[in-house]
């Protein structure tokens, strides 16, 4: 599955979820209460799409950096 493209507003804090199991698989939703998952705290410098990584194996998470081509 490849990247989701979503509108981040500057300095919002988000959680973004590293569990996969968030209805959207991006942002936290709290489904992972029962793993040993915690959601990434982050926020951006500028108000714009960003692509978030939805494989959960980039190098730079929460965005993409491609890496869900070679999985």
């Amino acid at each position: 599955m490849g990247p989701i493209s979503m509108k981040l507003e500057a300095e919002k804090k988000y959680l973004f979820c590293t569990c996969g199991k968030s209805k959207d698989t991006v942002l936290c939703d709290g489904a992972h209460r029962d793993t040993r998952f915690k959601p990434l705290h982050f926020s951006v410098k500028e108000s714009k799409n960003y692509h978030l990584c939805t494989c959960k194996k980039s190098n730079n998470l929460p965005f993409c950096d491609g890496t869900h081509a070679s999985v």
